[in-house]
C-alpha cells in the first residue's frame, strides 16, 4: 500500500475510532502529501459510513442480548456465569 491510500485509510479510521488527535495527525501528513480536499472528504465519509454500520450492529447485538439477559432472569456475568463472560 502506498503512502497517499494509507493516510487515506488512516483518515477514515481515526473518524470512524473517533480518535481526535489521529485525524488531526493523519490530515497534516495526508495534506504535506498533496492529497487533495476531496480524496479527503472521501475518505472522512467512509469513515462515517464504517462507524453507522458498526453502531446499527451493536444496537441489534444490544438488543439481542437484553432480551437474552431478561429471558434468564438477569445478568449472568454477576452471577459468576463464566459462559458469559469467556
Amino acid at each position: 500500500m502506498n503512502e497517499r491510500t494509507r493516510e487515506l485509510v488512516a483518515i477514515g479510521a481515526s473518524v470512524s475510532a473517533h480518535c481526535q488527535p489521529c485525524l488531526a495527525f493523519h490530515l497534516g501528513k495526508a495534506r504535506e502529501l498533496g492529497i487533495g480536499e476531496e480524496e479527503i472528504r472521501e475518505a472522512i465519509e467512509v469513515g462515517y459510513l464504517v462507524e453507522e454500520g458498526a453502531s446499527t450492529a451493536m444496537e441489534k447485538y444490544v438488543g439481542l442480548v437484553f432480551s437474552q439477559a431478561n429471558s434468564q432472569g438477569g445478568a449472568c456475568c454477576s452471577e459468576g456465569n463464566s459462559k458469559c463472560c469467556g
